[in-house]
């Protein structure tokens, strides 16, 4: 419970009463006193009261009174009536008014606690209650501004329903990217918040208090404003006017924009010029993709483009790079998603910067992965070279210059595709060439050894024995006693 209001004439009874149902069982955030029903009135008009304990004699202005007229106010707290035995018909009376309970003095601690007890429950239940209605009103609402078409009988109903949270005179619609914090916000026939309408927040606000909204709780964000409108029925039409002056903060930087719809004559640009940038990635033309972003970024600041075919060059941009390069790189869904929902971002400026970054970044990657495939062709024709002269006197300096790669980068590249140095691949490839020889030919050692590469017959020996295990001789010894016995 969050305030409570004590109504007594007797100052004893009143601290008596404020000090039970300070001790109650029921948490009270806030205890108001007064000692006549002229006060109350005032207090009760002033703040939202959620349970009023009144006694019924008073002087200035009675109990009975007092529940008579606060029956007209916006809110009306649940009355506990206090009354003497000799009062009691006044009690009852009272209870037609709508009091909900009452206590014969002298008052009890435990009947004052069963009551704010049983009423906290009620008051617990309504809010639920009215939380439930509002979501469920909330969302008939978005319907409504979303699928005019769709809400039929139901428009009526939800106008109806808004009417009891809404204002009674001018009204205007708020639009913006940034989120209001609240899923529901109903706040006393002043505001009406919205979180996410296509991606949008939408505040519908009394006319009265729009540029205190707009100077505070809007302040930092980017907003179009409509029309001032007084009838619900037309809480479509102010809704499409602000989202198309939010549309033009997005595309101006303004923070705020007023509806004002100018029809004139805009520029479009054709799906052969988009083609022709999503080509354009990932190639040293890079820079041509920028001006082009950076053209259609001016352009829709100066009004030359529609905010919507700003937003739909940018789509179709984006989505043909994704399905262009998706088999060459792993582009992010989620990143492509985030950029296909342009309003999300406060401003053209903003999305532009954002769009370029990811487009630098495709760039970057399909130009490594470029270099990466011509790095691999080029170690590919190194090999080529290196199986048709091993007999020669090859070093990586040699074969780098034939592919015309960078002495350090070949290096590199090399041990990447094939797993071992340039010394050791050559070196394994005349080793294998020389085995084949000593097995399947007479060709003297020296002989093999010039064959394969090597002009220093000892060197050859040398490098031999280190990889097979024993000397040229013996593996052609051991090679040919192979071949006897298998033949017998």
């Amino acid at each position: 419970m969050k305030k409570l209001l004590i109504v007594e004439d007797e100052k004893m009874i009143r601290q008596g009463i404020e000090s039970i149902a300070r001790r109650s069982s029921v948490p009270i955030e806030e205890i108001l006193l007064c000692k006549n029903g002229e006060e109350a009135f005032e207090i009760v008009k002033n703040n939202k009261i959620d349970v009023m304990i009144t006694d019924i004699r008073m002087p200035k202005k009675d109990g009975i009174t007092l529940v008579k007229e606060i029956q007209s106010l916006s809110h009306i707290p649940k009355v506990i009536v206090i009354s003497g035995y000799d009062d009691f018909s006044y009690a009852v009376e009272l209870l037609r008014y709508g009091a909900k309970e009452y206590l014969l003095k002298p008052i009890e601690r435990e009947k004052i606690n069963a009551i704010l007890e049983k009423l906290e429950q009620q008051i617990q239940e309504e809010a639920r209650q009215v939380q439930d209605s509002a979501r469920f009103g909330i969302q008939q609402f978005k319907s409504l501004l979303l699928n005019p078409g769709n809400a039929g009988e139901d428009t009526y109903a939800i106008e109806n329903y808004f009417r009891k949270y809404f204002v009674k005179d001018e009204y205007v619609v708020c639009c913006t990217n940034g989120k209001s914090g609240q899923t529901v916000s109903v706040s006393d026939s002043q505001i009406i918040a919205l979180d996410d309408v296509n991606g949008q927040s939408v505040y519908f606000i009394h006319a009265n208090i729009k540029e205190e909204v707009l100077s505070n709780l809007l302040k930092d964000y980017f907003v179009g404003v409509s029309k001032e409108h007084k009838s619900l029925s037309d809480l479509r039409i102010a809704y499409e006017e602000a989202l198309y002056a939010r549309k033009y903060t997005f595309a101006t930087g303004n923070f705020i924009t007023e509806y004002n719809k100018t029809e004139t004559a805009k520029e479009t640009i054709s799906e052969e010029i988009i083609d022709q940038m999503v080509q354009l990635v990932g190639t040293d033309k890079i820079d041509e993709v920028n001006k082009f972003l950076f053209r259609i970024l001016y352009k829709t600041k100066q009004g030359q483009i529609e905010p919507d075919d700003f937003m739909k060059i940018m789509n179709d941009l984006v989505g043909k790079i994704c399905r262009s390069y998706k088999n060459v790189l792993d582009i992010e869904s989620e990143e492509a998603a985030n950029l296909k929902n342009v309003y999300s971002y406060d401003t053209a400026s903003i999305y532009y910067e954002t769009v370029h970054l990811w487009i630098e970044s495709i760039n970057e990657k399909l130009l490594a992965e470029y270099d990466d495939y011509k790095n691999k062709q080029k170690v590919q024709s190194a090999i080529g070279y290196i199986q048709e002269n091993y007999s020669k006197d090859l070093n990586m300096a040699v074969v780098s210059n034939y592919i015309s790669m960078n002495y350090s980068l070949f290096s590199f590249a090399f041990k990447q595709y094939t797993g071992m140095n340039f010394v050791d691949y050559i070196k394994a490839i005349r080793m294998k060439e020389a085995r084949r020889l000593l097995k399947e030919t007479d060709e003297t050692i020296i002989g093999i050894s010039n064959a394969v590469g090597y002009k220093n017959e000892k060197y050859f020996m040398k490098i031999f024995k280190s990889t097979a295990g024993v000397s040229p001789t013996e593996f052609r010894k051991n090679a040919q006693a192979g071949k006897r016995i298998t033949g017998t």
